[in-house]
């Protein structure tokens, strides 16, 4: 299959792939959408089997930014990068010098931050050849690592839906079967413990995994037999496509709510839960703290200015809003709460392509 025809091109704007010989790298960045602004999006380090994995991963993604983006109300469009190869045994500072150079050689099209397997160290490696990243420690407009923020909008999301579903303000005596503690799964159960939940917790980093237990209380399984966990709510936060038709059936949860890109395997995935009554609090609606923040670094960069908490509270509380708009109206309209997110990104995307096509109408 060709990029074009893939199910997964979905009219983007551009896919670049990159190699440096001297550093080994091999990447891959896609602009989905600039419609609404600089495309904006993480940047993935990870091993995969393939280019075509690869390639794959980085489309949906890149996609899945746009709708991100565009539900939070960001002047920002959306893309991701992937970076092949394993970021346990690879990682250089010359090879995201490498990578830097790469993305600036689109002249501020892509923005790129950290997201799996890239640090904000890494992140800062690229800086020193590029301005064309975000999700920095130094200047009045850094924003920081945006993993917390993050946990903040998956935590108050999962409050959201146990109000909704339990009529209940806290999580006391709800079980979450949490899946990933890297980057924002560790705020994550922080945030779960305290409000009083009960973790069912699982990560391919066992070290990780039983520091965070020990202090959350947590019960620690294998990798697959989250999936079997007696919870109330599932919570993926590690790689995306775990809502697939080998986990679906094994899953008893009335609710999913995490961090993870994509979670939904196929958009039936979707439609499925729906059928069977269980709550699917959409992953780019859940999971906006983290954009929202580095959104704010670009806006200072862009004003002049320095980095806004303030700014990203009105944000991420608008945010929570548009989430219990989705909720409400899946049941109202009988339909799917990803459909009815989906709907409201692409409107928001059309409506800046169709602005934007008008003015240079005028020119």
């Amino acid at each position: 299959m060709t990029l074009f025809d893939s199910p997964s091109f979905a009219n983007h704007e551009g896919v670049h792939a990159v190699f440096d010989e001297k550093t080994g790298l091999r990447a891959i960045i896609a602009v989905h959408s600039s419609a609404r602004g600089p495309a904006v999006g993480g940047t993935r380090m990870w091993n995969y089997g393939s280019s075509a994995e690869a390639l794959e991963d980085v489309l949906r993604l890149s996609k899945g930014m746009s709708y991100k983006n565009a539900v939070a109300d960001l002047e920002m469009g959306g893309g991701k990068s992937v970076i092949i190869g394993d970021s346990r045994t690879q990682k250089t500072p010359e090879l995201f010098r490498a990578f830097g150079r790469a993305v600036d050689t689109l002249g501020g099209l892509y923005y790129a931050a950290e997201d799996v397997g890239v640090s904000v160290a890494d992140i800062a490696e690229a800086r020193k050849v590029t301005p064309y990243v975000l999700g920095l420690n130094d200047g009045p407009e850094a924003s920081g690592d945006p993993s917390p923020v993050t946990a903040e909008g998956v935590y108050r999301s999962t409050l959201t839906v146990a109000r909704r579903l339990w009529n209940q303000d806290d999580l006391t005596g709800l079980t979450i079967a949490l899946q990933g503690i890297g980057h924002v799964g560790g705020y994550l159960a922080d945030k779960l413990h305290a409000a009083g939940a009960k973790l069912v917790m699982t990560d391919v980093n066992t070290a990780l995994l039983a520091e965070v237990a020990a202090r959350t209380g947590a019960e620690i399984v294998a990798p697959d037999a989250i999936y079997d966990v007696n919870a109330d709510i599932y919570a993926p936060c590690a790689l995306g496509a775990t809502l697939n038709p080998q986990t679906l059936d094994r899953l008893t949860v009335k609710a999913v709510v995490g961090a993870a890109n994509n979670q939904l395997a196929t958009a039936d995935i979707g439609q499925t839960l729906f059928e069977r009554g269980v709550l699917y609090a959409p992953d780019y609606v859940v999971n906006g703290g983290g954009i929202i923040n580095v959104a704010s670094e670009l806006r200072a960069r862009q004003t002049g200015g320095s980095y806004d908490p303030a700014w990203v509270e009105t944000k991420l509380s608008r945010l929570m809003e548009t989430l219990e708009e989705i909720l409400e109206r899946s049941v109202a309209e009988n339909r799917p709460t990803h459909e009815i997110a989906g709907a409201i990104a692409e409107a928001r995307i059309n409506a800046a392509r169709d602005a934007k096509a008008e003015q240079r109408q005028a020119a």
